[in-house]
């Protein structure tokens, strides 16, 4: 039974309105408050509790300070928005974050006025809260805008190009720089190497900070602060401004953003003073206040369920290991045997699995930091070179750079192997989070082969022939979580390119399977026999090339034929149907279906549940089939999916 946390600050308020009604000392105990409800809530769900613990202070401290929700408070990537949604009308719903029918673990505009701009991908932030300013300026019914961006955020590439914009319009608008020294990894470039800097200069006088930080320290220190601030600007050599002042902002800082009287001196002076942009730095501890978090290697940044008093995770024991451990160590093989073999990541070499590689060839694995478009034109370079690169990205982020992969990679005919993690729907993180376009978006390239691994041993193949192939960019996809338990070989084998296999051979109907979802078509099968109803099961392994030969076997000797992939309309069952529409084989007395995921957005629920909602589960599949081929299926209780 879990024990609620006393919280009589945080119980006598409604939303941000009677925060601006509190006295300063009040403030600051509220922030104690919505800690202990944090930790106390995401013992619960699970979530992003580091990042959210290393803001609170700072989250309320927005909130008493601007006029919210007319003010638009734009949190980057929002997985530190936890106790911005306790303070904003959903404390009594925060035990629901990221479980079905419940709150997102992101901000989401749906869900609440109070976040004005949904997120989960990083760096969005200035660019929309840019966009607040303007309108506000242009009439439109809203205040100040306030973009809270972390520093791993902060150096990718679109944080700069809406800074840059933000400086050159010259308008009203305050960026609060969240410096914990740490985003999901190490953050790694110039840029960390600068703020590590500012995290250890010596606070200053606030009521000055107006003529700049250092002024107003005293003489021993005010050299080596401005020391601090002049990493950034490349002017090592007299220049006094920080790369953001050069970019057409007030900076302010660096601050402490646990002493809540800093903060609302700070936020309170800025906003009373502020005719431009400002950007207002605050350094913060990742997981602070709960012992386990700070202690933790990743300060606590996704945590299952856990014991509030212990910090212990619950952790369900694995039946097999997950596809990106499979992923990392047979890279890593691969990486053994063949010395031009590098791994590129933007800032998840866990996530991905190439922290694997890079604990046994530290120098053969690149973490670009969150910079997606850069990630994969380096790539391309690496390939260029005649290195064998694989580019480790998941599904939901390559799209970011998706006209790199078209521009550098695809046209160039290079070959740059794509890992592409966590396909398909992958539970509590939601849309925003899904791999549901790579398919589609991958297959319309020339010279891109496309793979889908239906289980661990077929990941393995994959990755092998991948490092065998040099023709030419070759992608393959797998999702998040568990293989299916199969016993596995030292080594994958080459596959030949283009080419599916038979699974399990039928006389009726036949379901033709694209990726990870061939564990349930297998049970679709079982389901029709059980109906008198003989399936053939194919692993198409390939999106592009098709297997035209498998394809028209199929076809041929078939009554129905039904695609089954993990991925949107216009990916592998269109690739299927655009071929046989071509060569006139639509024409026949076999009748074809395709199931993809819906048009539309699936919130967070279990992978399960989602892929209920989806329509794809081994009742479905049966339930196509038997309609193509004119058959009513006859349901029975155990059908009901759970």
């Amino acid at each position: 039974m879990t024990t609620l946390p006393h919280t009589p600050f945080l119980d006598s308020i409604a939303g941000p309105a009677d925060i601006r009604r509190m006295n300063d000392v009040a403030i600051a105990n509220l922030a104690d408050d919505v800690r202990a409800e944090v930790i106390s809530a995401v013992s619960q769900t699970g979530g992003h509790l580091g990042s959210s613990l290393g803001v609170v202070e700072l989250t309320v401290a927005i909130h008493a300070v601007f006029d919210t929700p007319r003010d638009k408070l734009v949190f980057d990537v929002g997985h530190q928005c936890y106790p911005h949604k306790v303070l904003t009308g959903r404390r009594d719903r925060i035990c629901t974050l990221r479980q079905e029918g419940g709150l997102s673990g992101f901000t989401k505009r749906a869900e609440s006025e109070y976040d004005p701009f949904g997120a989960a991908h990083s760096s969005t932030s200035i660019s929309a809260a840019l966009g607040f300013a303007v309108g506000r300026d242009m009439g439109m019914p809203t205040g100040d805008a306030i973009a809270v961006i972390g520093d791993g955020s902060i150096s990718a590439g679109m944080a700069y190009e809406a800074m840059n914009n933000a400086g050159a319009e010259g308008r009203r608008l305050f960026v609060i720089l969240n410096d914990n020294e740490m985003s999901i990894a190490p953050p790694v470039g110039a840029m960390s190497k600068y703020l590590s800097g500012l995290y250890a200069s010596p606070m200053g006088d606030l009521h000055k900070m107006a003529e700049g930080f250092e002024a107003a320290l005293p003489g021993p220190l005010r050299e080596h602060a401005r020391r601090a601030r002049n990493l950034v600007t490349g002017m090592q050599n007299g220049g006094s401004g920080t790369l953001f002042e050069e970019l057409g902002f007030s900076y302010v800082g660096p601050i402490d953003g646990h002493d809540m009287g800093q903060l609302l001196q700070v936020l309170r002076a800025a906003r009373t003073r502020a005719t431009g942009p400002v950007l207002i730095h605050v350094c913060t501890t990742k997981g602070k206040g709960y012992a386990p978090a700070e202690n933790s290697a990743d300060r606590g940044h996704g945590v299952s369920k856990f014991d509030v008093a212990s910090g212990a995770q619950a952790k369900s024991r694995p039946n097999a290991p997950s596809y990106t451990k499979v992923f990392g160590s047979s890279l890593t093989h691969e990486a053994q045997l063949d010395p031009s073999i590098v791994a590129v990541t933007a800032a998840m070499p866990s996530g991905t699995g190439v922290d694997i590689m890079g604990a046994r060839f530290k120098d053969r694995v690149f973490d670009v930091g969150i910079a997606e478009q850069h990630a994969v034109t380096f790539s391309a370079g690496m390939a260029a070179s005649g290195l064998k690169p694989f580019c480790a990205i998941y599904s939901t982020f390559l799209q970011r750079g998706y006209d790199q992969v078209v521009h550098d990679v695809a046209l160039q005919n290079l070959p740059v192997r794509f890992a592409i993690d966590r396909a398909g729907l992958v539970g509590a993180d939601g849309p925003t989070h899904a791999g549901a376009f790579d398919i589609g978006y991958l297959s319309a390239l020339p010279n891109m082969t496309v793979m889908a691994a239906a289980d661990e041993l077929e990941l393995m193949h994959m990755v092998r022939t991948a490092a065998a192939y040099d023709d030419g960019p070759i992608a393959f996809r797998y999702p998040r979580g568990e293989g299916v338990g199969l016993t596995l070989p030292e080594r994958g084998e080459i596959l030949e390119i283009g080419k599916g296999h038979i699974v399990e051979e039928g006389s009726d109907v036949a379901i033709l399977s694209f990726g990870a979802h061939l564990a349930e078509c297998r049970k679709a099968a079982e389901k029709l026999a059980a109906q008198g109803v003989s399936a053939t099961v194919a692993d198409a392994r390939f999106a592009k090339p098709l297997d035209h030969g498998l394809i028209r076997n199929l076809l041929r000797h078939h009554k129905a034929l039904v695609t089954v992939e993990q991925g949107a309309q216009g990916g592998f069952g269109a690739m299927v149907l655009h071929y046989l529409a071509n060569e006139g084989l639509l024409d026949g007395r076999c009748a074809v279906r395709t199931m993809t995921l819906p048009d539309r957005y699936i919130d967070h629920a279990a992978p399960d549940a989602m892929y209920a909602e989806a329509g794809l589960t081994a009742v479905d599949i049966a339930a196509t089939v038997l309609e193509a081929a004119g058959v009513k299926l006859r349901r029975t209780s155990a059908d009901t999916p759970v």
